[in-house]
């Protein structure tokens, strides 16, 4: 099932910086980031083997996951929050703020064999 971590993160009078280090529970083969998008739902699949590190870098957004037991709606508002999700768990980007940055940190490179589109019954 989904897991939703804290990122690490340092502030002083210059900034935050926040942190992505020794904490995924993958190594990172494939980064990817979504922004100028229309309000439409992203996602809409699971994968075969690769696990996912998503966080919204900015503005804000929601992950539905279902797992094919368990549904979770999970909500990505400050960029120290980090989604990370196993390959079953099916998945869809909504409520997207106008200004949304969303970034995933994937286990593996991109492959059409890995994706399944279809939802859980």
């Amino acid at each position: 099932m989904a897991k939703l971590i804290e990122l690490q993160s340092h502030q002083d009078s210059r900034g935050v910086i926040t942190v992505v280090e020794q904490i995924l529970p993958f190594p990172i083969k494939r980064i990817y980031y979504m922004y100028a998008m229309d309000g439409s739902k992203r996602g809409g699949h699971r994968h075969r083997k690769t696990s996912q590190a998503v966080i919204c870098l900015q503005g804000s957004c929601s992950i539905y996951c279902h797992d094919g037991m368990k549904e979770q709606l999970i909500s990505l508002d400050n960029p120290r929050k980090c989604l990370i999700l196993q390959p079953a768990d099916w998945h869809r980007i909504e409520n997207v703020t106008g200004q949304a940055i969303v970034m995933v940190l994937a286990s593996e490179e991109y492959s059409t064999e890995d994706y399944i589109n279809e939802p859980y019954a």
